[in-house]
């Protein structure tokens, strides 16, 4: 019985951390409307043939809250035709049982509780690996789109002071550069294109999309439309705010970097000055009295 109770442990932990992680996910807001917003006809049309997959069949059985957050992340990394939600759960599913193993195997082959310790933490980065490096890809390129959007709304407003509409002018700066956000503004002209009505164009850019300024953008440009405001003078006053808040948002990482740093500086340098220091004034303590 005594040799089962770690393995047994180890068990009750990994099931644990899992439910509360499905939990967590599954009291999350529901967007359901989110891929019918992007693709409403694919939608219809795979639900009509009712032709899943099975990685699909599998993420139907895990909690809405948790599939919905991992749509939205993929959507705002901008890997909807590569990469879909059962993809990712068989992908969470072998990585999942992978840490078990290695969690299993350092309480099976570990000598000392330091190397169990170490399986067990290890066993736990692997349980959430996937959601963190799919969070951290869905941030990366929404902080792009933010520090490129002042940038592309000078172009704009130069744009449309020369004369060019608002649809050109967009045409104009997402294709004079590359990056998620040029992406973006061509993806929502080939909506525009395709027949789609402006509203739900740049509504479905909203939900492409995480960054608040370029929410704030696209509401003002909706509101300008609506009561015959000058676009030129939208685009300048939202360019000037933008860029204020993007030197605002410098400055704080800037401040931030002393307190960052006294971590490592703690528990990594000084550790081992201490060590270098010390242990000569220690050996000779030790031959004084030995």
């Amino acid at each position: 019985m005594n040799d089962l109770f770690p393995l047994i442990a180890i068990g009750a932990v990994t099931i644990g951390a899992a439910l509360l992680v499905f939990l967590v996910f599954a009291s999350l807001p529901q967007k359901a409307a989110v891929r019918e917003l992007l693709e409403p006809t694919q939608v219809q049309v795979r639900r009509q043939e009712d032709t899943r997959s099975f990685s699909e069949r599998v993420a139907d059985t895990l909690p809405n809250g948790y599939t919905g957050w991992v749509q939205r992340q993929i959507i705002y990394a901008g890997r909807t035709g590569s990469w879909s939600v059962g993809g990712f759960v068989l992908l969470k599913i072998f990585v999942t049982a992978l840490g078990l193993l290695i969690g299993i195997g350092a309480l099976l082959v570990a000598p000392n509780p330091l190397m169990i310790g170490g399986g067990v933490v290890l066993m736990l980065l692997f349980l959430v690996a996937p959601e963190i490096m799919l969070n951290s890809r869905a941030d990366d390129r929404q902080t792009e789109i933010q520090r490129a959007l002042p940038d592309t709304l000078d172009q704009m407003t130069i744009a449309v002071e020369a004369g060019l509409g608002f649809e050109g002018a967009m045409a104009k700066a997402a294709q004079g550069g590359t990056g998620p956000l040029n992406d973006e503004l061509i993806r929502t002209l080939q909506d525009m294109t395709i027949g789609r009505s402006r509203s739900d164009a740049y509504t479905a850019l909203l939900a492409r999309t995480n960054s608040e300024d370029l929410r704030r953008f696209v509401r003002a440009i909706q509101q300008a439309d609506r009561y015959g405001i000058s676009i030129a003078d939208v685009l300048r006053v939202q360019a000037s705010e933008m860029r204020v808040k993007r030197r605002a948002r410098a400055e704080e990482s800037a401040m931030k970097i002393p307190i960052k740093v006294v971590f490592p500086l703690v528990f990594a340098i000084l550790p081992v000055l201490f060590i270098v220091l010390l242990f000569p004034a220690v050996v000779g303590i030790i031959d004084a009295f030995s």
